[in-house]
């Protein structure tokens, strides 16, 4: 049984295990319909009720799909997100030209605008509903604005906050894999909601640093995903592991193998250790996994139910291994 958390103004009940909807897009390869839909299912029977998506990934594909999984359930009985920043337009090229772009495979022939403007924002919320086949979304993140900081702030955010007023969204707030331009949108708006990426792991604590604290001091909750920097704390002794989408680095892979080593002399699976240790912050309501297929679905399910001893988090840090900032293990 997958617990469930508070989150956002409108205290919406997700599920502290949520499914992340970029790899049934065809992440890093292609991927059928028939086979999103089949872990999607897995995800649903595994009792994953909290569903996190973007017109990013797989430019739409990934919400398209969702929305048709979600076709015909009740709409109160699961809490959906989706992101802004990144309007689609149709690809005029030979379709070819868009496989594999930002590591996408088997996608439409379309293409990333990044837009941030208040109008931009409503017409890309408004192509997400036709994408997902939904009236409304309970969440809205503002995707990945560096660069963009200050249209994000004078624009994107207003927009999000009188959709929000107007009861059209229920939550809103930013998704970045970065800390210090989500703690400046905690510190100058008034965002309910962070999406932190791959920041608060076992192999990295920038987000336990400074913005976990203040997001807890403002009563702003917290969406933690990347809990396996790419797929480096799932298993480091894969061929061509990733850390941040990419071939991980040496020194990385040394220090998660080390982590595998003594959770290993604890009978606990790294993957156990990862999610519990991304799950522990008070900050953070629920952690995103994204999955691939059902035995991904099922692994992951298993493991966020798994408990952890506290003398695992004991020899970790003994061993100079559990991140500086880390909070609440043990």
């Amino acid at each position: 049984m997958i617990p469930t958390a508070p989150l956002g103004r409108a205290r919406l009940p997700v599920t502290r295990l949520g499914f992340g909807a970029a790899p049934v897009a065809g992440l890093y390869a292609p991927l059928d319909e028939e086979a999103a839909l089949r872990t999607l299912a897995a995800a649903w029977d595994a009792g994953i009720r909290y569903f996190d998506t973007a017109p990013h990934y797989g430019v739409g594909l990934s919400e398209e799909r969702l929305g048709r999984f979600l076709a015909g359930r009740p709409r109160a009985s699961y809490v959906l997100s989706t992101k802004v920043g990144r309007r689609l337009v149709p690809y005029a090229g030979p379709a070819a030209d868009v496989q594999g772009v930002d590591g996408f495979h088997g996608t439409p022939a379309r293409e990333r605008v990044r837009d941030y403007s208040a109008d931009g924002v409503r017409r890309s919320l408004t192509e997400s509903l036709e994408r997902l086949g939904l009236d409304r979304v309970d969440v809205v993140l503002i995707h990945d604005p560096e660069g963009y900081a200050r249209q994000a702030l004078d624009e994107a955010y207003p927009a999000l906050e009188r959709l929000r007023a107007e009861g059209v969204v229920s939550s809103i707030g930013v998704g970045m894999n970065e800390t210090a331009l989500p703690a400046r949108f905690v510190r100058e708006t008034d965002v309910d909601v962070v999406l932190v990426a791959g920041r608060h792991t076992l192999l990295d604590a920038g987000a336990a640093r400074a913005l976990l604290p203040l997001c807890l001091a403002r009563g702003v909750d917290v969406i933690a995903a990347g809990a396996f920097n790419s797929g480096l704390l799932a298993d480091p002794g894969a061929p061509g592991a990733r850390y941040d989408y990419e071939a991980a680095p040496g020194p990385l892979l040394a220090r998660a193998r080390r982590i595998a080593a003594v959770c290993a002399r604890h009978g606990v699976p790294l993957p156990v250790a990862a999610l519990a240790h991304t799950a522990a912050h008070p900050a953070v309501r629920t952690v995103l996994a994204g999955m691939r297929t059902p035995d991904e679905v099922h692994e992951n399910t298993r493991a966020f139910t798994t408990p952890v001893p506290a003398a695992l988090w004991r020899d970790l840090a003994g061993e100079g291994l559990l991140p500086e900032a880390a909070v609440g293990e043990g």
